[in-house]
């Protein structure tokens, strides 16, 4: 199992919006047995918030339900997972701060795996969640192709258990 947490500074807009659009991806691959997908804030601001209802009606528009409440990122949860997905330079640095630099090898951010590496704009701040949405979507898509040519072999096995 691959364990993977997508990152932002609140966890009510981008990263909610990222874990259940890459659930979605993993689930329309069969692959949804081989992941545990979550989600944090790289603060506590928002904790126990649910996903904010502009990137909720952005989701469901494009055809993707889910729910999600909002918490912070610890070093256990940097610990447990195998990838942390952030969504701008700004949550990266806040979680090297956070790690004393360590953990570099399984922090990147969502959109370095596409073909024009950018950050997910904060539509907290531009209010363009369709746009969010958009990068994100390309981020998860390229993210997902880099683990299956990763870890093809492990899927492989997946798939017959």
């Amino acid at each position: 199992m691959i364990n993977v947490a997508f990152v932002c500074l609140g966890n009510i807009c981008r990263s909610p919006m990222a874990e259940l659009v890459f659930k979605d991806m993993v689930k329309q691959r069969g692959l949804e047995l081989s992941f545990c997908v979550t989600s944090f804030g790289t603060s506590g601001c928002e904790e126990g918030s649910q996903i904010y209802p502009p990137a909720k009606r952005t989701l469901i528009m494009h055809g993707i339900a889910g729910n999600h409440v909002a918490k912070q990122i610890t070093l256990k949860d940097i610990i447990n997972n195998d990838y942390i997905i952030v969504m701008d330079s700004s949550n990266l640095l806040d979680l090297l701060r956070l790690t004393g630099g360590g953990f570099g090898d399984k922090i990147y951010k969502l959109c370095s795996f596409t073909d024009r590496p950018r950050d997910v704009a904060d539509p907290w701040y531009t209010r363009d969640f369709e746009k969010a949405f958009s990068d994100i979507s390309d981020g998860c898509r390229a993210f997902l192709e880099f683990l299956l040519k990763e870890k093809g072999e492990a899927f492989k096995y997946d798939s017959r258990h």
